[in-house]
């Protein structure tokens, strides 16, 4: 027994595909609010000024940083214009996945030498970002991001 396609067939593949289609958005955009971190400026442009002077004043004292890792160990290097070591008042690095943050790590720093650290860190093979911050010793802040390629 054949059983015929008529207009009331249709019809209801036609709603119930963009019923699904519907659905599915819905979901993902209800996922997509929950997940937000939240605001992170009240005034974009207030904050772009800010950023502007911070970063004049970050270039103003021409510092530089290098990041490798051997074996498990990380050496950071930072020297001034001069290529002098720099020793900031404080310092963090924090080191990141560029996709995820579930495998951030916040290696502890220790002096080997003026501008030189070093630090454990076991880190998966791949891309990794590290966010260094300093302050120097008149005060200014210091953000740099460093890329870094750890190998199998």
């Amino acid at each position: 027994m054949t059983r015929e396609l008529t207009g009331r067939h249709v019809l209801a593949v036609t709603v119930g595909a963009f019923a699904l289609i519907i659905g599915v958005n819905l979901v993902m955009a209800v996922n997509a609010v929950r997940s937000f971190p939240g605001l992170e400026t009240r005034s974009a442009y207030i904050s772009s000024q800010q950023f502007e002077a911070e970063r004049a004043a970050q270039m103003a004292l021409g510092w530089t940083a290098a990041l490798s890792i051997d074996d498990g160990r990380l050496l950071l290097t930072l020297q001034d214009a001069q290529g002098q070591g720099v020793r900031p008042k404080a310092l963090g690095l924090v080191l990141r996945r560029p996709t995820h943050q579930q495998a951030d790590q916040h290696p502890r720093l220790q002096a080997e030498a003026a501008g030189r650290w070093q630090a454990e860190a076991r880190l998966a093979p791949g891309n990794w970002n590290a966010d260094l911050t300093a302050q120097a010793a008149d005060g200014t802040q210091v953000r740099l991001r460093l890329p870094l390629y750890v190998g199998n």
